[in-house]
């Protein structure tokens, strides 16, 4: 296969040419079968490493099927499906059904992340090693929705993933100082008589986590990051060299807490619940900033798919959580690439090179060179599209998006060479 007219990177115009799932050239001129690029950016296919997939138990929500199907449609060509399904990912056996679910619907790779403790409970460790050792090579841990509180857990936690190179990513929420919040602390929570959400509920376990990864010498994630002094926090640990890394969710780059007083559709709307809490203006550009040097690594989604009932009701009821596998890449346009805070290439390191690294992926978030897995994404970042949620080939529709017009669109999606979207299209 020729994919003819794309642009590495936003460079300049070349052909790409596949063989074996594998790029053989890249020139111009290549004679064949071709898919027209029509001078799309070519980028690595993308890479997340927090999704949910609700299979097993939440079917209504989502599936492997349908969650890959969507994630190909955002560009991505490997996700990380998160533990907190129903039985819990805890065990070597139900990270090796994901993984094969994943193999048997192939829009993109799927790699488990295993639980780090029984069940969720944060009382026992899981079976870490066994699914470090399955098939499905469980290399991120994570109770993420639940925080690993207790610190000589998560202290054992960062000293037994050691062994086989893993990575612990905490969900970083001090239960105690969040007790029925229900969204960011602030004026806003106060007018509308909604328990707060304190910014230093993320920041104490953060910088925790960050001082136990550096006494044991492990490797430490930070899931979602939502605050400025997360932020800070994150650089000072970076500047002492530890090995922590962090991400950041679309929504958290474009979003602000006042949304939950002046939504289009008025006050209280649930679209808007999600954990973390959307935060203040000030939060987002702390973390676009940080996005943009580095202090946060990647962008990652958080998709967390509910069904209608789930979420259309009263806000003190309503489920925690947004999809985002299919928006995600227009709203890193919006957020960091139209205000010239990265560049194409920069897109490319935190959503494709730097996730699947994270990971440990071999084969995935390579650079568009000869000999390199045909995993492309192929993004035309001039139109700009109303955001339709019935659309999506995700089960659920919770977007916060909807109605909002959004830069770009993704032409076409090849996992190792096979076209899993082409013109925008489910293949």
């Amino acid at each position: 296969m020729i994919i003819k007219n794309v642009r590495i990177l936003g460079g300049e115009p070349v052909d790409i040419r596949i063989s074996g799932g594998v790029i053989a050239e890249i020139g111009q001129g290549f004679e064949g079968e071709a898919v027209e690029g029509g001078g799309a950016i070519a980028l690595p296919g993308l890479v997340d490493l927090h999704t949910h997939l609700r299979e097993p138990g939440r079917e209504d929500a989502e599936t492997v099927q349908t969650g890959t199907q969507s994630a190909a449609r955002g560009g991505y060509t490997a996700v990380h499906a998160m533990a907190n399904t129903s039985p819990v990912a805890d065990t070597a056996g139900v990270v090796e059904q994901v993984w094969r679910l994943g193999r048997e619907f192939a829009h993109c790779d799927v790699h488990p992340v295993g639980a780090v403790t029984v069940g969720l409970e944060g009382k026992q460790l899981a079976e870490l090693g066994a699914m470090a050792d399955s098939a499905a090579r469980v290399r991120v841990f994570s109770d993420d929705g639940k925080c690993v509180d207790d610190a000589v857990l998560m202290r054992r936690a960062l000293e037994y993933v050691k062994a086989f190179d893993g990575v612990i990513a905490q969900h970083a929420q001090e239960p105690r100082l969040t007790s029925g919040a229900q969204m960011n602390e602030g004026v806003i929570s106060g007018r509308l008589g909604l328990t707060g959400w304190p910014a230093v509920a993320e920041e104490a376990i953060i910088a925790r986590d960050c001082l136990l990864a550096a006494h044991v010498g492990s490797r430490l994630h930070v899931c979602h990051v939502s605050t400025a002094g997360s932020v800070e926090i994150l650089r000072w640990a970076k500047s002492k060299g530890w090995n922590i890394t962090a991400e950041v969710t679309p929504h958290h780059l474009l979003l602000t807490d006042d949304l939950v007083e002046e939504s289009p559709v008025g006050a209280y709307n649930p679209i808007y619940k999600v954990n973390p809490p959307l935060r203040t203006r000030a939060d987002v550009e702390a973390l676009r900033a940080a996005l943009a040097d580095g202090t946060i690594d990647i962008v990652a989604t958080d998709h967390a798919p509910h069904p209608v009932e789930d979420k259309e009701t009263e806000w003190s009821a309503a489920a925690m959580g947004m999809v985002g596998l299919e928006t995600a890449l227009s709203v890193v346009q919006e957020a960091m690439v139209e205000t010239g805070l990265l560049d194409w290439a920069g897109v490319a390191e935190r959503m494709s090179v730097v996730p699947a690294r994270i990971g440990r992926l071999a084969g995935q978030g390579q650079a568009l060179d000869v000999g390199a897995p045909a995993n492309i994404t192929l993004y035309d970042p001039s139109v700009r599209t109303k955001v339709d949620p019935s659309a999506f080939a995700s089960k659920s529709r919770n977007t916060p998006y909807e109605g909002m017009t959004l830069p770009g669109r993704v032409t076409a999606t090849f996992l190792r060479g096979r076209p899993t979207v082409l013109e925008g299209k489910l293949v």
